[in-house]
């Protein structure tokens, strides 16, 4: 089967070569990913998105590291290759890093799940480039133009390796609104879909997502190992999941025998989609729903005298930017302040932050304050990062934290 769209771009690519000044050259050659624009201090006038930047010492003029330049990012270069080992950029040398980060994914996918990250953009070589897998479905979500020269070769691999049957291509609002292609979100670049809800497994527990319109590819891979521990600790247990969204932990819940299961979401359509999601799968437990912002509908149920065996806290990025880092504290703080107040006796709250401009000390300490303010006893069970398929290589690449607290009394 061939692909069935034409991938046409503005230029063809050139090589540039590149100076950095001295912290920026120190930034590469400790293999940070991230070249700025005030960290040049030579390049081509003509210099092109997509074209490829061999960096060279400014010294020994030696190259060390290979990326691919933006021309409309702050972020002037993205790093694709950066050890001294000669390598030529192609076909060849794409597929070879997309075998390398597929055998990465090997333990994860002997367990009982068919979905899984196979790119996770700078961390395995493709800044700006996102690919997951759902079950036979390849999904492609695409930040930058960089990868617009590159792309036909980079879809064949991803689709000969992960031996998916069918290939979307999702795109970031400004690729959306770009002129430079003729790509489309949503496309259909590989094979057919008969449905835009794609039925998948994690660790036996059956999910769905929406591959076309769905939040980034369709559904939150990340969490996966901390929704089955999360499982496995709620047998014959009442469950709080706050902020559910398509009901991850709630639905391990449910499956693993859980007594009943409040997902709470301020979107309708997401607490629809979870109820969908458990009905996947057999429970004999309460599913019930409450669709409001988490804050008020938090502090009314404990109004209400409502306590859960197990809470979980997992909102969405508070920080998007520099500026909301304080405000994004404020809340977290919060949250974990009306968690602890919903949960029982010797009942276990889990706290989670995906906000990568908010570190995971500063997360961990921030709830260690709140919860101290309680007056309860408590321990620190466990302290969790990004799941197997979403390996970490650099600072800023580390999002995903997640605290478990038991309380004593």
């Amino acid at each position: 089967m061939a692909f069935n769209v034409t991938f046409d771009t503005i230029h063809k690519t050139k090589n540039l070569a590149v100076k950095l000044n001295a912290k920026g050259e120190q930034f590469v050659v400790k293999g940070h990913p991230w070249v700025f624009s005030n960290s040049i201090v030579k390049v081509n006038e003509d210099a092109k998105t997509g074209d490829l930047a061999i960096i060279f010492s400014k010294n020994k003029n030696k190259v060390i590291g290979l990326g691919l330049y933006d021309a409309n990012s702050p972020i002037r270069i993205k790093i694709i290759h950066n050890t001294e080992d000669k390598v030529e950029v192609n076909s060849d040398f794409f597929h070879h890093k997309i075998e390398i980060a597929f055998e990465k994914r090997s333990e994860l996918l002997r367990t009982k799940t068919n979905s899984y990250r196979l790119l996770f953009g700078e961390n395995d070589g493709f800044p700006g480039l996102i690919a997951d897998v759902y079950d036979s479905v390849l999904v492609v979500k695409l930040y930058s133009e960089i990868w617009l020269p590159y792309l036909e070769s980079i879809l064949k691999s991803l689709q000969q390796i992960s031996n998916a049957k069918t290939v979307i291509m999702r795109l970031s609002r400004n690729l959306q609104n770009s002129k430079t292609h003729a790509l489309i979100d949503g496309q259909v670049v590989y094979g057919i879909l008969n449905n835009e809800v794609v039925k998948f497994v994690e660790h036996g527990v059956k999910f769905t997502a929406n591959v076309i319109k769905g939040h980034k590819t369709g559904y939150f891979l990340d969490h996966r190992d901390n929704r089955r521990r999360v499982g496995e600790l709620s047998k014959g247990k009442t469950v709080l999941d706050v902020f559910s969204y398509a009901g991850g932990f709630s639905v391990h819940a449910l499956a693993n025998e859980a007594t009943e299961v409040t997902s709470l979401d301020i979107s309708k359509q997401a607490l629809d989609l979870a109820v969908e999601n458990g009905k996947l799968n057999e429970y004999s437990g309460i599913h019930k729903t409450m669709a409001g912002d988490a804050f008020k509908e938090m502090k009314a149920l404990i109004n209400k005298g409502k306590r859960f065996d197990v809470v979980v806290i997992d909102p969405p990025s508070f920080a998007k930017q520099q500026s909301e880092i304080d405000l994004a504290k404020k809340k977290y703080a919060q949250l974990a302040e009306l968690g602890a107040k919903l949960t029982t006796k010797k009942g276990l709250l889990v706290l989670a932050s995906c906000s990568s401009r908010v570190l995971a000390q500063a997360f961990y300490d921030l709830n260690v304050q709140a919860l101290n303010s309680q007056s309860r006893l408590y321990d620190t069970l466990l302290k969790t990062k990004h799941d197997s398929d979403h390996p970490v290589t650099f600072t800023e690449g580390a999002y995903l934290k997640c605290g478990y607290y038991r309380f004593l009394e």
